[in-house]
């Protein structure tokens, strides 16, 4: 197993986010190929959709009231888990 950081996403089964969640996940997964050990898919129930690294929380659209664009979730995780990646296009 990696000691790369791994990322969380759990998401609302009864709100149907499972597709918003694999998109994101893979976004991450491209992105982050060499900074991340994996993003797992977490089931949930009750509106929740949650981004965490470890225990820290990257974004929950419960606090924020929405989800996030992609282009903030991946500014998001970078400062978490590689500060130092310059992200392209997503750091404008």
């Amino acid at each position: 197993m990696s000691d790369l950081p791994r990322i969380e996403i759990e998401y609302c089964t009864q709100c149907r986010w499972l597709m918003r969640a694999a998109w994101m996940a893979q976004e991450l997964l491209t992105t982050f190929e060499t900074e991340i050990g994996g993003v797992t898919l977490v089931p949930g129930t009750g509106g929740i959709f949650e981004v965490r690294s470890a225990a820290t929380l990257i974004w929950s659209r419960k606090a924020e009231g929405r989800f996030p664009d992609i282009k903030e979730l991946k500014q998001r995780v970078r400062d978490q888990v590689a500060p130092e990646k310059p992200l392209g296009h997503s750091d404008r």
